[in-house]
């Protein structure tokens, strides 16, 4: 037996990837709510870098402390007796790994790091009003990027290949913290909203879609599983 404490911020998307696949693992956990960008988060204790996810796990009195999403859910991998979140297909577990990549560096860095910080960090920070310009730089950027996920869904069952995998939880987290806000025009991508239905309508979802920021309104279709 295992007991597991996760240190995360809510709309965080590799905090959200890491409870995504603790759900899908069916791991129970115990959640620690952290603000990061505060001095005396407990975090910056246990993580050199200072950022959530953490996940502290007992088990046979030996305890672990596991940083980021990467260490995470390599740790569920690695536990598990049959393949879990990743593909057996070689191919296929090349594409999740590209696919993740992609979404911890570009997608962070054209898409979360303009748009959530204009949404997000602005109104925690208390930084101003967004800019209009950055708003406009940010969406036109979340655009090209889901046309690459519409045109890979266009011939594949999931992101990398043949069922829904680590790539499609990534994908997701980072996906519904833009969706709280309203910023992902679902409309303009069918095959991506059919996607996105299947993943949110899973019971992993459901401690996410409770998730509220605070004075700002969720879009009015983020809890809605037939939006």
């Amino acid at each position: 037996m295992s007991a597991c404490v996760l240190y995360h911020f809510a709309f965080d998307p590799g905090s959200r990837a890491v409870r995504l696949a603790l759900g899908e693992a069916r791991r129970t956990f115990t959640e620690t709510l952290v603000r990061p960008w505060e001095n005396d988060c407990p975090v910056a204790g246990m993580n050199p870098s200072g950022m959530p996810p953490v996940l502290q796990v007992t088990e046979d009195s030996r305890s672990l402390t596991l940083c980021e999403p990467a260490a995470i859910l390599g740790w569920l991998e690695d536990g598990s007796r049959d393949p879990f979140l990743m593909p057996t297909d070689p191919a296929e577990r090349a594409e999740t790994r590209r696919l993740i990549g992609w979404f911890d560096r570009r997608f962070t860095d054209e898409v979360n790091a303009v748009l959530l910080h204009e949404r997000m960090e602005k109104p925690l920070l208390r930084l101003g009003a967004p800019d209009a310009r950055n708003l406009r730089a940010g969406r036109e950027a979340l655009r090209s990027h889901l046309a690459m996920l519409e045109d890979l869904l266009s011939s594949r069952d999931a992101l990398s290949g043949r069922r829904i995998g680590q790539a499609d939880f990534v994908a997701a987290a980072h996906l519904s913290v833009l969706d709280y806000f309203g910023e992902v025009p679902w409309a303009n991508w069918p095959g991506l909203k059919t996607w996105y239905m299947k993943l949110k309508s899973r019971p992993s979802f459901r401690p996410l879609l409770a998730d509220r920021f605070p004075g700002v309104a969720a879009s009015a279709w983020y809890a809605d599983l037939d939006f």
